[in-house]
């Protein structure tokens, strides 16, 4: 996928638009790189994880330490 055909758009909808008139294989290859990316473990997402922990633990769903160990999962890694 030519970088350049994103530089010239405005928005998130414009390039999600775009995103779904790609061809499949290309799709694929932008996945591919998408997940190729550093994650930046900033502390605001942190405290977002850690947040959804929290609601998580006390109104049912996953366990805590199953989230943790699917996490690098969930971000290619």
């Amino acid at each position: 996928m030519n970088p350049r055909i994103l530089a010239g758009m405005s928005g998130l909808a414009e390039i999600q638009r775009a995103i779904l008139e790609l061809p499949t294989q290309e799709r694929s290859q932008l996945w591919d790189w998408f997940l190729e990316q550093e994650i930046v473990e900033s502390p605001e997402l942190l405290a977002a994880v850690d947040e959804g922990i929290r609601s998580i633990e006390s109104h049912g769903g996953i366990p805590a330490e199953e989230v943790r160990r699917r996490i690098a999962t969930w971000a290619g890694k």
